[in-house]
């Protein structure tokens, strides 16, 4: 089973998101023993009775900087000691890994080849969630292997960074998704749009689904969805067009 270990000054973020859809199915066990997800607060680990986490920044600026003693502890105490590691093997027992504007950035392929290479590798996962004005760098070059970035623009915290991650490529573990096609199919899987959907009613208004989707000719359902992907892309995201080329 694999280990996922979320360093987080806000715990209670991941409440819904580890219990609720697909995801919140996956790593709570509803969908079978695949992971084993444990929250660490710094704050646990804190040195005074204000449970101070943070500090000035030196040489002056705004903004409040995450102390890389209390982090160390927290993942040292929080998920080394606690998850029986070696503590003189730490990189070889576990990835660590921190979102941010410095990190590869995240796209499909990207969540694929984490799903693979992590959710579904031999080491365990640890994610720490910066918050403030970031981490000290020293912990930074200390401790965390990979950074990943889910977008150009600025984010309270680390948290939903977590998430966005954990979502996109949990999906991408066999077994998850109750059709194996889900994945494969989706938007962005060949640099195209998914085709649009339609359900029940078959007319809605005055608006009927495409006549083609329910004339059970598969051939031509499969055509007429390529097509539509097409179509979608070159119309809301022409630039995926222009990467497929």
């Amino acid at each position: 089973m694999k280990r996922i270990w979320i360093v987080t000054l806000f715990p209670d973020y991941f409440d819904s998101f580890l219990s609720e859809g697909i995801a919140g199915q996956a790593f709570s066990g509803k969908r079978g023993e695949y992971f084993d997800v444990q929250v660490i607060n710094p704050r646990d680990f804190a040195l005074d009775n204000h449970q101070s986490v943070d500090a000035y920044p030196y040489g002056g600026g705004a903004g409040m900087v995450m102390r890389p003693d209390i982090l160390e502890t927290a993942l040292l105490e929080g998920v080394v000691a606690q998850g029986a590691y070696d503590q003189e093997q730490i990189k070889e027992q576990l990835t660590i890994v921190c979102p941010g504007p410095r990190g590869t950035p995240w796209k499909n392929k990207v969540a694929k080849d984490f799903a693979v290479n992590h959710l579904a590798g031999e080491k365990d996962l640890v994610f720490i969630c910066g918050r403030y004005e970031g981490i000290d760098e020293r912990f930074l070059e200390k401790y965390v292997d990979q950074h990943f970035s889910i977008g150009d623009f600025i984010l309270t915290g680390g948290e939903l960074a977590v998430m966005v991650m954990l979502d996109s490529a949990v999906r991408f573990v066999p077994g998850i998704l109750g059709n194996k096609e889900s994945a494969q199919t989706e938007s962005f899987q060949q640099n195209l749009l998914e085709e649009p959907m339609y359900t029940r009613p078959a007319l809605f208004g005055e608006t009927p689904v495409p006549a083609i989707l329910t004339s059970g000719n598969h051939a031509k359902v499969d055509e007429y969805r390529k097509q539509e992907r097409l179509r979608m892309t070159s119309k809301y995201r022409p630039d995926l067009l222009e990467k497929k080329s």
